[in-house]
C-alpha cells in the first residue's frame, strides 16, 4: 500500500496515517484550534485549514495535568495545552464510504487526569476484532476544562469547557469519519469513569442530539454534576491559590500552565477531604448546555432517546482504598460526614439515614460496598430506571477478578474492566495477568468485546454463540448481565440496595 492511500482529506486539510497490520491509524488530528491565549477558557473553535498534508502518525499532546504518585499514568504523549486532538483506528478494508460502525471513546481520570493516548486505549484490537472504526479524543481537564468562570464574566469565558470539547470532537467525527471508512449516522459514544460521566451528562444535553445514536457508560459518576454555586466555590478556591481576585479573572489567560496545574492539584486534593463524596472539577448545570442534573432529567423522561449500556464493577471503591485516595468516602467516618452534609444541604430530601442504608450491608467489606454504591452503582441504577422509559437500556455488573486482584483483596475494582473491553490484557502497564489466569481472562474479554461491538453495530449486545441473551432493563424484571467467568443474566440483582437507598436520587448539588 502506498502512502497516498493513507492520506485522507478532512474538513480542515489532508492528513497522512500509517498502516499497522490489519488496521490503519491516524493520530493527533486537530479537531479544534489550539486553546491558548484568549481561547484558553473558551469553547473550542475550528482549526485553521491546512493545505499541506499533515503527519498523523504520532499522538498529539495530552492535556496538562497533575502527576499523582499513587495513581501513576503512562499518558503515551507529552503534555501541552494544544491538546484537542482525535485518534482513529480503522480496519484495513474500511475504504472511504465503507460505512463501518463508529465507536468514540472518552477516557476517565476524575476530570483531572488521563489522555486518549494512554497505551491501555490502543484501538488496534477492538477495531480489528470488531470490524468497527474506533476514535479516541482528548478534552481539557481540571481547571482548564471544568473551571466555571462564566458566572464571573460571561462575555470572555464559557461554561462546561470540557463538555464543549467533547461536543466539538463529536461534530468533527460527524463531518469527517466517512472519509476514514466510518458511518457518521452510526456513532456509539462510550467512556469510563469521568469519561462515562461525560457520556451520561451528554445524554442530558440538547446540544448533543444527533451526534451519537448509542451510548455506553462504564462506571459513571452520574450524580457528580453540581449547580453553579458549588462550581463558583471551586473557582474561588483556585483563584485564591493563584492570588487572583474574583474581579480579576481575566488574568487567568496569562497564568503559566504549571501554576494552573498546581492549583488544580491542590483544590482537587482538598475538596473530597472536607466534603467526602464530591469532586472538585465536574460538569455543572449551567442552564445552557446542561439544563438540569442528568439523573433528575432521566427520571423525568427528558434525556435523549438513545439506546444505552450502563453498568459498574462489583467493588469499585476497593481501588481507592488500595491507593489510600480520598476521592471516595470509604471509611465509616467519611460516609457519615457525607450523609450529614447532603442532609444539611437539601433539608427537603427524603434521605435515608446511614443506619438505614447500612442495614443492607454486612461483612468486613461493608464500607467498600456502601462507597461503591453511592459513588457509582446507585447513580447508574437511578439513571437506568429513568432512561429506560425513553430508550432501551442494558445494565451490567462486572464481577470478574484475576488471581492477582483476588490476592490483593481488590477484586473487580474501579477500571479493572478496561483491558477486557479494549482487548489489551497483558499490555504495557497492565498487571492483570501477573499471577496467571490468562485463559479465562481472554475468554471474558472476547465476550465483552463481542457484546460492545455488536451493540455499536446493530444495537443488540449479543455475545458469541451459546452465550445468554442480554435482555433490556425494564421496571418489570430489571435484568442485569453479570460478567464473570461465565456470563449470567440476573433479575433485579440490586433489589436489596435499591430498597435501602430508595428511588430518589441521593447526591450533592
Amino acid at each position: 500500500m502506498s502512502n497516498d492511500d493513507l492520506v485522507v482529506e478532512t474538513t480542515h486539510g489532508p492528513v497522512r496515517g500509517r498502516q499497522d497490520g490489519a488496521v490503519r491509524t491516524w493520530k493527533g488530528i486537530r479537531y479544534a484550534a489550539p486553546p491558548v491565549g484568549h481561547l484558553r477558557f473558551r469553547a473550542p473553535q475550528p482549526p485553521e485549514r491546512a493545505t499541506e498534508v499533515a503527519d498523523a502518525t504520532e499522538f498529539g499532546p495530552a492535556c496538562p495535568q497533575p502527576v499523582v504518585p499513587k495513581m501513576p499514568l503512562d499518558l503515551g504523549a507529552a503534555r501541552g495545552e494544544d491538546c484537542l486532538r482525535v485518534n482513529i483506528w480503522a480496519p484495513a478494508m474500511a475504504e472511504p464510504g465503507a460505512g463501518k460502525p463508529v465507536m468514540v471513546w472518552l477516557h476517565g481520570g476524575a476530570y483531572v487526569m488521563g489522555a486518549a493516548s494512554q497505551p491501555l486505549y490502543d484501538g488496534h484490537t477492538l477495531a480489528g476484532n470488531g470490524d468497527v472504526v474506533v476514535v479516541s479524543i482528548n478534552y481539557r481537564l481540571g481547571a482548564l476544562g471544568f473551571l466555571d468562570l462564566s458566572s464571573f464574566d460571561s462575555r470572555d469565558f464559557d461554561s462546561n469547557i470540557g463538555l464543549r470539547d467533547a461536543l466539538a470532537a463529536l461534530a468533527w467525527v460527524r463531518d469527517n469519519i466517512a472519509a476514514f471508512g466510518g458511518d457518521p449516522a452510526n456513532v456509539t459514544l462510550f467512556g469510563e469513569s469521568a469519561g462515562a460521566g461525560l457520556v451520561t451528562t451528554l445524554l442530558a444535553s440538547p446540544a448533543a442530539e444527533g451526534l451519537f445514536v448509542r451510548a455506553i457508560a462504564q462506571s459513571s459518576p452520574a450524580t457528580s454534576v453540581y449547580d453553579r454555586e458549588r462550581g463558583r466555590r471551586v473557582t474561588l478556591a483556585v483563584l485564591d491559590r493563584l492570588g487572583i481576585g474574583a474581579d480579576e479573572v481575566s488574568k487567568l489567560t496569562e497564568v503559566p500552565t504549571e501554576a494552573l496545574v498546581t492549583a488544580t492539584s491542590d483544590v482537587f486534593n482538598e475538596v473530597p477531604v472536607s466534603n467526602p463524596g464530591t469532586l472538585a472539577f465536574v460538569p455543572i448545570v449551567d442552564g445552557d448546555l446542561l439544563p438540569d442534573l442528568p439523573v433528575k432529567l432521566a427520571q423525568e423522561g427528558r434525556t435523549l432517546p438513545v439506546p444505552l449500556i450502563i453498568g459498574t464493577n462489583k467493588r469499585e471503591a476497593a481501588l481507592f482504598r488500595l491507593m489510600r485516595s480520598p476521592l471516595m468516602p470509604h471509611t465509616p467516618r467519611a460516609i457519615t460526614t457525607m450523609f450529614n452534609q447532603i442532609a444539611a444541604e437539601q433539608p427537603d430530601l427524603q434521605l435515608p439515614t446511614v443506619q438505614e442504608v447500612g442495614s443492607a450491608y454486612s461483612g468486613r467489606r461493608k464500607t467498600i460496598s456502601m462507597a461503591t454504591d453511592i459513588g457509582f452503582r446507585m447513580p447508574s441504577v437511578w439513571l437506568a430506571d429513568g432512561h429506560s422509559r425513553v430508550a432501551p437500556v442494558h445494565v451490567y455488573r462486572f464481577d470478574y477478578a484475576t488471581p492477582l486482584f483476588k490476592l490483593l483483596l481488590v477484586g473487580a475494582a474501579h477500571a479493572t474492566e478496561l483491558p477486557y473491553v479494549w482487548g489489551n490484557l497483558g499490555g504495557p502497564q497492565d498487571v492483570t495477568l501477573k499471577l496467571g489466569g490468562a485463559k479465562t481472562a481472554t475468554a471474558v474479554s472476547a465476550r465483552m468485546q463481542s457484546r460492545w461491538t455488536n451493540f455499536a453495530t446493530h444495537g443488540s449486545p449479543e455475545g458469541p454463540a451459546g452465550e445468554p441473551h442480554w435482555r433490556p432493563y425494564t421496571e418489570t424484571d430489571r435484568a442485569c448481565l453479570v460478567i464473570d467467568k461465565h456470563d449470567t443474566v440476573v433479575d433485579d440483582v440490586d433489589a436489596r440496595i435499591r430498597d435501602a437507598w430508595g428511588a430518589q436520587m441521593v447526591g450533592f448539588r
